[in-house]
Parts: C-alpha cells; sequence; structure tokens
C-alpha cells in the first residue's frame, strides 16, 4: 500500500504545483498572476489578482506538501477547496461529465486528495519521519472538514461579490459571470 499512497502523493502533488506555478509565475504555459486574475476577476472572485494569489499558493503548496508527505492533511484540505471552488465557479453548469467540462475530474481529485489524509502519506514521508500522522479517520475528516470550510467561505464571497454593482467610468455596471 505504501508505493501506491507514494504513487498518489507525488503524481496529484506535482500537478497542482504546476497548476500552481502556472497562476503565479506563469510558468508550464500558465497566464501568471494578470491573466489568472483577470479570469477570476470575471468568475465573481474579486479582487482577482488576490483570488488568483489564493488559488496559485493552495495549489503550489498543497501540491509540494503533498509530494513530501508533510501535514498531510492541510495539503489535502488546500486541494479539496480549491476543486470545490473550481467545480463551483467553473465546471457546475455543464453538469457532472467532464466531457462536457463538468466537476467530474474535481470531485475525483478532491475525494483522491481526502483518501489519502484518511489512508496517511505512508512510510516514504516527512509525517512519517518525524512521526507526526497518527489518526487516519482524524486526518481525513480534518481535511475534508477545513477544506469544505474554506472552499464554501470562498464560494459564498464569491457570491456576494457576483451581485454587488461594480464601478466603471463613474457608473454602476452589473457583474455577469
Amino acid at each position: 500500500m505504501d508505493a501506491g499512497v507514494l504513487l498518489l502523493r507525488v503524481v496529484i502533488g506535482l500537478f497542482f504545483a504546476a497548476h500552481g506555478a502556472q497562476k503565479l509565475f506563469g510558468w508550464f504555459d500558465g497566464h501568471g498572476l494578470e491573466g489568472t486574475g483577470g479570469f477570476f476577476e470575471k468568475l465573481g472572485y474579486r479582487p482577482g489578482k488576490v483570488f488568483a494569489v489564493v488559488a496559485g499558493s493552495s495549489e503550489l503548496f498543497g501540491g509540494l506538501l503533498l509530494v513530501l508527505g508533510l501535514f498531510t492533511p492541510l495539503a489535502a484540505a488546500a486541494i479539496i477547496g480549491v476543486m470545490l471552488n473550481a467545480a463551483v465557479s467553473v465546471h457546475a453548469k455543464n453538469g457532472p461529465w467532464i466531457t462536457n467540462g463538468g466537476w467530474e475530474y474535481t470531485a475525483i481529485l478532491a475525494a483522491s486528495a481526502a483518501a489519502i489524509a484518511f489512508i496517511g502519506p505512508g512510510s516514504a514521508s516527512l509525517d512519517n519521519a518525524f512521526n507526526s500522522y497518527s489518526d487516519g479517520v482524524a486526518a481525513g475528516v480534518t481535511a475534508i472538514v477545513v477544506g469544505l470550510a474554506a472552499g464554501l467561505a470562498t464560494t459564498a464571497y464569491r457570491r456576494v461579490a457576483l451581485q454587488a454593482p461594480r464601478t466603471a467610468g463613474g457608473r454602476d455596471v452589473q457583474a455577469t459571470a
């Protein structure tokens, strides 16, 4: 089981770290903070650049922590929160199936991160080296609760921002996202 958990941690963690680097630095054909911030602004995450930093940091550091097997529940929570927001703000309107741009893949990634928190990071992890991981059930539940709380708080903030009038050129403009 340890080899399987290590494989999941490394693959999922590296891809999340790379997605974070796309958002933050424009690496790997990403749009960087300017482009990602503009996209987030259109989705209702205002200010867009701030939310680009939050999402990019959650992905980058959550992914790196997952690869290292360090603070595994926190890493899983970061991934769960980001995937909840991606599912709600981008994919929900398309239904569940990824073939239609739906939320299927975001759900799989969030569930995979939660499963790693429940299973534990394995023996090839810094959590194991520091003897800081003892209860998979508590860690899994913590990861889900913290990830959902952060994701739902961000989603609620976005919904309020979408309903608030915006000003452009001295006149009120309603958001359209």
